[in-house]
């Protein structure tokens, strides 16, 4: 068994909090919050990229956009401070140096629930905060 097998195979001893740890080892990022099972398919996804080559999810994500020519959207970046406003109130998010998004006096996931929770609707989190861009034809 390869040392990448090894790895992805200890995953399933790893309890909640352990996998969150993993992941910010592995990653450098904050673990998303999702179930345990999930992260242990993103971890080992990330694992083989890292030791096989592949492209991170974001990365992916970013070229893709690009590729189609519709829309640019600006990463949300530590120190950012974005303000929406919405129904005549002023909202106001922070994005902290550790990228934690702050709003309400709550940390949040991401810019979506955000949106979300001011609206409550649906919406691209980058959309909303003007963050997400049309490309001009």
């Amino acid at each position: 068994m390869s040392s990448v097998e090894q790895k992805i195979a200890a995953l399933e001893a790893l309890s909640s909090s352990a996998l969150r740890e993993e992941w910010r080892r592995v990653t450098g990022t904050q673990a998303p919050r999702i179930s345990p099972a999930m992260t242990r398919l993103a971890l080992a996804w990330e694992i083989q990229a890292r030791a096989y080559g592949g492209l991170p999810r974001g990365l992916r994500q970013m070229l893709a956009q690009v590729a189609q020519g519709k829309t640019r959207t600006s990463p949300a970046r530590g120190g950012m401070r974005l303000v929406r406003e919405w129904n005549g109130t002023a909202h106001v998010v922070t994005i902290g140096d550790d990228k934690v998004i702050r709003w309400n006096d709550k940390e949040w996931n991401s810019l979506s629930e955000v949106a979300r929770a001011i609206t409550g609707t649906r919406w691209s989190g980058p959309a909303f905060f003007g963050l997400k861009k049309r490309i001009a034809a």
